[in-house]
């Protein structure tokens, strides 16, 4: 989305993370791009109509809401490969426990993983260090905050990766 006004900082954002985008592929820093949302779950209340010779199956569009689930998303288009955590809730501690994973078990080999997110408020260093977090293992992994990049779309900036590969999440 572009800014309402001419902004310096829409600019350098997008110059880092097109930069960022046009890069050569290089396994030992993989450009892994970090987003989440939250889904509605849903259940029918009637049971649906089988279809028939000439009559298409029939859904009522009366549901019944079961909760929420947010769903963080990695995908490392380099790489070939994508990732949906799915979690009860989109706290600090629940992005600190996605990168873990990354880290640990998508990048292991990595020297350093290149990470493109947006600025929500838990998408920072500081994540690592929340006090509810089991034991300091997060925190003080060696890969989730030494080898990590950061790389922030601003707000109104750079088109996400998320616009193009947003479908992934179109899922029923």
């Amino acid at each position: 989305m572009i800014p309402p006004k001419a902004n310096s900082a829409f600019v350098a954002a997008m110059e880092d993370v097109l930069a960022v985008y046009t890069r050569r592929h290089d396994p030992d820093y993989p450009l892994v791009c970090l987003d989440e949302t939250s889904k509605q779950l849903i259940a029918e209340t009637r049971l649906p109509i089988a279809m028939k010779p000439g009559r298409p199956a029939r859904f009522d569009h009366e549901y019944a809401r079961n909760g929420t689930a947010n769903l963080f998303m990695l995908f490392a288009p380099l790489e070939g490969w994508r990732h949906i955590e799915v979690t009860d809730r989109h706290t600090a501690v629940d992005y600190a426990h996605v990168l873990k994973q990354l880290a640990d078990i998508h990048c292991a080999d990595a020297k350093q993983i290149v990470l493109v997110q947006d600025n929500l408020n838990i998408h920072c260093k500081a994540s690592l260090y929340q006090p509810t977090l089991p034991t300091r293992e997060i925190s003080h992994h060696p890969c989730t905050l030494r080898h990590r990049h950061f790389r922030h779309r601003r707000e109104h900036a750079v088109p996400g990766w998320l616009g193009v590969h947003g479908g992934q999440y179109r899922f029923h």
